[in-house]
């Protein structure tokens, strides 16, 4: 049908059917809803950028969002050609390739990113009616990692990392030891631990202050007698706020190299990731807080989401039971 320079089609099944979808449509065109989209000659790539600059800013993974946009931009075959003409079979066939490299979670993350472009598309700027993403089977996500941190673990990495008992932090590689150590015993992030400053570690209150978090939110971080020590023992350095005067893309890389040369005599370190300090930290607070406490102190708003982080073995749970 073709009404105030609109131009619409579709295929149904029966005459009542697409009598239903013709009335509806007209009533949309009558009422501003509808407009002439094939005027529109942005590009999916033209709407990326306006989202990075009008929508992400205001997100807690802008900076996440920059760099994961800039990567589909360069991977998706589809990226130059005009919003209202990408389809779910084109997105359909980049998942079913990507999936061949990365896991699945990685593509989820990446077609929430993309569905989100579309939606801004769709409802902030009126340039397309519907978003192609809805319409893309989502792969199943892989089962919650389960990797548990033992003490004898972190004295590994540590120690890797050049952190001793009453050795002063000098080097890059000994924050990122203590930043993981904080992050056992607090469960707190590890963007969030490099980018606290010292005006909100409170000391005397023995809480840390998080101005914002993974979800949006501020959080306080109540701090057990080692937490606070380990903060303390962070060296204040003349003409700097931040605890962590290094930048988290350092941190990350050097644990990676470091946990590399570990696991050649150590095989079973390979898997060890720094996040997996929140599981670690996630299962030895579930012994000293209740699970409203622990919620609020590791920043989770749905109580069922510790689930995915808490995991005592049947031994720990027995010996609780004495």
């Amino acid at each position: 049908m073709a009404k105030a320079g609109i131009r619409e089609s579709a295929t149904f099944d029966t005459k009542a059917e697409a009598v239903e979808w013709a009335t509806k449509l007209e009533a949309e065109i009558a009422g501003g809803k509808r407009r002439a989209y094939s005027k529109v000659q942005k590009t999916l790539g033209d709407a990326m950028d306006k989202y990075l600059d009008e929508i992400s800013p205001s997100h807690a993974k802008h900076e996440w969002n920059v760099t994961r946009i800039a990567f589909l931009k360069s991977d998706l075959a589809f990226v130059g050609e005009t919003v209202r003409n990408v389809k779910p079979e084109s997105i359909g066939k980049w998942r079913d390739a990507r999936l061949k490299e990365v896991k699945s979670s990685t593509v989820n993350r990446d077609l929430n990113l993309l569905s989100a472009v579309f939606e801004a598309a769709k409802t902030e700027w009126k340039w397309i009616h519907d978003n192609p993403v809805h319409d893309v089977k989502r792969p199943k996500d892989p089962p919650p990692r389960r990797r548990r941190v033992p003490d004898a673990d972190v004295t590994l990495m540590t120690t890797a990392l050049g952190l001793s008992d009453g050795k002063a932090i000098e080097t890059t590689q000994q924050y990122t030891a203590m930043a993981f150590l904080i992050a056992i015993e607090t469960g707190m992030r590890q963007g969030e631990i490099v980018s606290t400053v010292r005006p909100n570690v409170h000391a005397e209150h023995r809480y840390v202050h998080i101005p914002k978090s993974k979800n949006g939110d501020a959080r306080d971080v109540p701090l057990s007698a080692r937490a606070l020590a380990l903060w303390n023992r962070l060296p204040i350095v003349a003409g700097e706020q931040r605890c962590f005067p290094v930048s988290q893309g350092s941190v990350d890389a050097l644990w990676r190299k470091v946990r590399k040369k570990v696991a050649q005599t150590h095989p079973h370190m390979a898997d060890l990731n720094f996040h997996d300090s929140r599981h670690e930290a996630c299962t030895r607070l579930s012994r000293k807080l209740n699970v409203l406490a622990l919620a609020k102190m590791i920043g989770h708003r749905d109580i069922q989401s510790l689930m995915i982080y808490y995991d005592e073995t049947p031994a720990e749970l027995a010996a609780r039971l004495d």
